[in-house]
């Protein structure tokens, strides 16, 4: 642990933590796993505990606490063998409600955030389309202005708990034609007229339900616009460094809680008279993989602290992703490699690890469009800074 970012208070807050996911949530991963399905009830457990509202305001039920608090909530998610329990609950936390809190008026932070931070509502953010998934520019979704409603069309896919979350936060094109860059954030309620979701059957992440979306002529009350009119790509433009620095953290997470279940394995296993972990060859690759999670952990820290202290780290958290979930992939490849046969069985947690890693290279933006992103900043000189 590094004592220069984490206090003794974060370290009780671990102890907690780890406690509380011990009781809650791990008799029930295969339960989630198999259903692809997270209770609802288990928000509510997290929302009791504190844990949805770690870096929001007091006002709204939050806890107001820095950022490395949240890095401890995302490190011990990954260590219970199941990244899609993971995703529904950061997917909630730190991208519905990233909307509510940033742009949402009072009105609906007092409504929608409170409740998100108790645990009584589950948010999903709605970007990706079948036809623009890391292009936010190319959406189709249409947000038309009808007298005091606006009227939503267009669909959406991949969405995180897309299919059983109680409101959606959706960016719609306002002004298709003359503005590509004209959209809005919307709040819908799950149950309005006019919304339907499909559930997606996928790789990994199997507790997580993750949907496609469709809004045929959905009314919603003008009030229901997220920030100002035509703002919503530089909206998602600003909030998309801490998307995915939290992605560059779940990465070393996972990687460092595979290498660390491997090197327990290693030293039990025996072959030709001796525990596995007294092979040189098997030495040396986990000092490799150790030194990697290492590097990409003590930089995701660093970002983590410059962001906390209002630092523009777009650059940073680009490469955090980039770097740390392709360290996560390869480090979880050998490590099922060292378990042999039975890294590639069900009961052990290796064989889900390699699924659910390797949607880390693709959501929240793909290694291919993070590249050009960092190219742009490094090479052009482009500033990705806010316009709003």
């Amino acid at each position: 642990m590094n004592k220069g970012y984490f206090t003794e208070e974060h370290d009780l807050f671990r102890e907690g933590l780890k406690t509380f996911l011990n009781k809650e949530v791990k008799p029930h991963i295969e339960e989630w796993e198999a259903s692809g399905n997270v209770g609802k009830e288990i928000f509510k457990k997290f929302g009791d505990m504190g844990y949805l509202g770690i870096n929001y305001p007091e006002a709204y039920g939050g806890l107001d606490l820095d950022l490395f608090y949240t890095v401890i909530l995302l490190e011990e998610l990954q260590k219970v063998d199941s990244g899609g329990f993971a995703a529904a609950i950061w997917a909630h936390t730190y991208l519905a409600m990233t909307h509510l809190k940033a742009e949402g008026s009072e009105a609906i932070k007092h409504e929608y955030l409170s409740a998100s931070i108790a645990g009584d509502k589950v948010g999903c953010l709605c970007i990706s389309e079948p036809f623009g998934g890391s292009d936010v520019g190319a959406m189709r979704t249409t947000a038309e202005l009808v007298g005091d409603e606006y009227v939503i069309n267009g669909s959406k896919t991949f969405i995180t708990n897309g299919v059983y979350s109680d409101y959606l936060v959706v960016i719609a094109k306002m002004d298709y034609v003359n503005n590509p860059k004209s959209m809005g954030v919307f709040l819908i309620d799950r149950d309005t007229p006019g919304v339907s979701a499909s559930k997606l059957d996928k790789l990994g992440w199997r507790a997580s339900d993750t949907g496609e979306i469709a809004f045929d002529n959905v009314k919603i009350p003008s009030s229901r616009l997220m920030g100002e009119e035509g703002k919503g790509f530089y909206y998602v433009m600003q909030h998309f460094a801490l998307e995915r620095l939290i992605m560059g953290i779940n990465a070393h997470a996972r990687a460092e809680y595979a290498l660390e279940y491997t090197i327990n394995y290693m030293s039990e296993r025996t072959a030709f008279g001796k525990t596995i972990d007294k092979f040189q060859a098997l030495r040396h690759r986990v000092s490799e993989m150790a030194t990697e999670v290492e590097i990409v952990k003590t930089f995701n820290y660093n970002i983590t602290d410059r962001l906390n202290n209002g630092d523009y780290v777009v650059k940073e958290a680009c490469m955090s992703k980039l770097q740390s979930t392709k360290v996560a992939d390869k480090v979880i490849y050998d490590c099922l490699q060292f378990l042999g046969g039975y890294g590639y069985m069900e009961e052990y947690p290796l064989a889900r690890l390699f699924r659910d890693s390797r949607l880390g290279p693709i959501g929240g933006g793909t290694s291919e469009i993070l590249k050009e992103i960092i190219g742009k900043i490094v090479i052009d000189k482009k500033s990705y800074k806010t316009q709003v």
